[in-house]
This record gives structure tokens, C-alpha cells and sequence, in this order.
């Protein structure tokens, strides 16, 4: 059955799934197999070419959520951005950096296009003015992170995509932090989409992948570079993917709903310095915001008052995970001095607004009132 545009749970529920004409199973079939047939076939199917049966469905899904005309599924989220880098930047070339984003895709640029011969500029901010300034002539891509991590900055996306279309430059995003529940670039110009699908698109905290969705023309050029580097993701892996992208739109939006209460609570307590979070009306880019996103996100961060150790106060959770990564249907917190951003130096870090005691809080589906009285116990503890 071909629905005319289906609503975001049901493209998360039944778009992409493995055809199963023989015993018509109500969940997708597995196919494990790492050798196809050649002869007499319309596609040679082979998991470096990112087109086994599972591979090639669940990225219909993908492509269905963010309103694009392809997608490619990979072995983790640096997998894809990596990929997707490579595909549009060669020696000589130069790409405009947010200076706002994940510290792994940072640090990536930073060690490894040295050595292969390609510019960079990390922006001074994030404005559309910001990025304009930073374009060369040689310039080919554009890549920025909205909401960024771990500050929850918010760049306009409608007015880097328009940017890169006077320039005829190619723009990315790294769609990470929202969703696709929240966030869909497509719809404001944006050529390519990445995610960590370890996050959201897993969301239960036992997967690692990552992808790229855009227009067939320009997956075609990510997939010839990412067949030889061979950042493809196993099968089960990806059926695992598909099971749980099926609760997606239903964990996000709890999720989500979840970090508004908690944000504006944490804002009212004597023990809070400073919360970041673009669903509050104090942040700098809410208005932008809640005209460029379906609901703010389920992450945030936090400060405590200088009277409160940090690193302590997370040793005292008991609800609330302290745990690397992110989005799992669980409640975790992390440091991203030591965690997410411990790559760039304490320099780079405090250029960008990261201080020693940021805390990342990802909301999970947990009940709010056992949220607030893990915060509240394990700040007793260490008064």
C-alpha cells in the first residue's frame, strides 16, 4: 500500500521495511548472507557496496524521515561525516567549519586534512555573516551542527542553504542533536544531512552507526568514495537499526517533552549557574529556533554554581547514568571537557564556550519527578 505523505510515526513503523513475500512476517526479515548471486541479476549485491536487502531498505526509511531522495547507512556517525567529506573535498579544495560542533568532527578536520593538501576555516561564530566571511575562492563545502554540541547553539538553516546556493557551494549539517522528529534540513535548502545514528535513530544505547542522506546525485558521489574505504555497517546491526527506528517519533517526542520540563526546572535551583537549551525563551536563538525546529531537542547542558563540584555530583547519581554518548531511552550525563571534546585542547575549548564544568544532560523517557529527586539527592550529598 503507497500512502500519500504518511505521517512521521508510520514512515518510522513501516517505511523501509524487507519485503517478506514467502512467509509475510510482521517485522524484517535478516539477510546475513556476505555473497550474492552475479549472474543474471539486476544488482550485484555485496555489503562493501552498501546494497544488501537490508542495507537497501532501511536507507528508504532514512531518506523518507528527512524528505530526501537517497540515503546511505554507515558503520558510525564519523563514518559517514568522514565519508561525506571526502567525496566533495580534494587537495587544494577548502571547507567552512561551524565553530560550535562535536569535537570528534573537529578533531578530524583538524589531523587529517593537513595531510591531504585540504584548507579549513572554523567560523568565529555561527551567523550566517559568520560563514559568509569565511568563504574563499576555492571554497566547496560548508558544514554546520544546529543544535550544536554541547552548547545547544542554533544556526539559521535557511540562510546557510541560500548562502551555498549563491556560491554554488555544497552545505552539510550534521543533524545529530535534533532528529529528524525535530529537525528537517531538506525542507530549508540544506544539500546533505548527517546523523550519528548511534543516537536517536538507536536510541537504546546498544548500536553504532551513522548516515548521509541528499539527492541521488550527490549520494552517488559519497557512495564511490565510500565503497574503497569501506565504512560499511554489518546486517544484523542494521536490521537492529530498522527495529528501532520503528519507536523513533514516539521516544523523541518523550524525550523532547521531558527536556523542556527539565530545563526550566533546573533553571529555577539555587545550585544551577547557567542551562543551555534552546527551548527556553532566555536563549540567544530561540526565536530562530521554534521557527526552524518541530520541537527543541532532548539535550542539554548545565553549570552548577562554583560552590559544587561537578565531577562529584555525578558520582552521586543514582538515576541518572554518568555515561559517554547520548539519546539512549535512558537519562545520562557526561563531561564533554573529558568526554566528547577531550580531543581539543583546553584553548580550543574555551574559545568556543566549553568550561570545565559543562555537564551534557540527554534526557531520556524517565518520569521527570524521579529526575529532579536524583538531581536534588545527589547535590545533598556533596554540600
Amino acid at each position: 500500500m503507497k500512502l500519500k505523505n504518511p505521517g512521521l510515526n508510520t514512515i518510522c513503523t513501516h517505511v523501509g521495511e524487507v519485503p517478506d513475500e514467502q512467509f509475510k512476517g510482521a517485522i524484517s526479515p535478516i539477510y546475513l548472507s556476505s555473497s550474492y548471486q552475479f549472474m543474471d541479476v539486476d544488482v550485484k549485491r555485496y555489503p562493501r557496496y552498501f546494497n544488501t536487502p537490508n542495507q537497501e531498505y532501511l536507507v528508504k526509511k532514512i531518506a523518507a524521515l528527512e524528505s530526501t531522495e537517497a540515503a546511505m547507512i554507515f558503520a558510525s556517525g564519523m563514518a559517514a561525516i568522514s565519508h561525506m567529506f571526502l567525496a566533495f573535498l580534494k587537495a587544494g579544495d577548502h571547507i567552512v567549519v561551524q565553530n560550535t560542533l562535536y569535537g570528534g568532527t573537529s578533531n578530524f578536520i583538524r589531523e587529517e586534512f593537513p595531510k591531504l593538501n585540504i584548507e579549513f576555516t572554523f567560523t568565529n561564530g555561527y551567523t550566517v555573516e559568520d560563514f559568509e566571511a569565511a568563504i574563499q575562492p576555492n571554497t566547496k563545502l560548508i558544514h554546520i551542527e544546529t543544535p550544536s554540541n554541547p552548547l545547544l547553539t542554533i544556526t539559521d538553516i535557511e540562510a546557510i542553504a541560500k548562502l551555498g546556493k549563491q556560491k554554488n557551494i555544497v552545505t552539510s549539517i550534521d543533524n545529530t542533536f535534533a532528529s529528524p522528529v525535530n529537525q528537517n534540513p531538506a525542507e530549508f535548502g540544506i544539500d546533505l544531512i548527517m546523523h550519528s545514528a548511534t543516537k536517536y535513530f538507536g536510541g537504546h544505547s546498544d548500536i553504532c552507526a551513522g548516515a548521509v542522506a541528499g539527492s541521488v546525485a550527490h549520494m552517488e558521489l559519497i557512495w564511490n568514495v565510500s565503497k574503497n574505504y569501506g565504512g560499511s555497517l554489518s546486517d544484523f546491526t542494521v536490521w537492529m537499526l530498522e527495529r528501532s527506528m520503528k519507536t523513533m517519533g514516539l521516544r523523541v517526542k518523550a524525550q523532547t517533552k521531558n527536556a523542556n520540563k527539565m530545563a526550566k526546572w533546573l533553571t529555577k535551583q539555587p545550585f544551577v549557574k547557567h542551562v543551555y537549551y534552546p527551548g527556553l525563551k532566555t536563549h540567544p536563538e530561540h526565536k530562530l529556533a521554534k521557527r526552524q525546529m518541530k520541537g527543541f531537542g532532548a539535550m542539554l547542558s548545565f553549570e552548577l554554581e562554583d560552590a559544587f563540584d561537578s565531577d562529584q555530583f555525578m558520582k552521586q547519581l543514582q538515576l541518572i547514568k554518568a555515561s559517554i554518548s547520548l539519546a539512549g531511552v535512558e537519562s545520562t550525563v557526561l563531561s564533554p571537557t573529558q568526554t566528547s571534546h577531550a580531543l581539543l585542547t583546553p584553548e580550543q575549548r574555551a574559545e568556543v564556550g566549553i568550561s570545565d564544568g559543562l555537564i551534557r544532560f540527554s534526557l531520556g523517557i524517565e518520569e521527570t519527578k524521579d529526575l529532579k529527586a536524583d538531581i536534588k539527592q545527589a547535590i545533598s550529598a556533596i554540600k
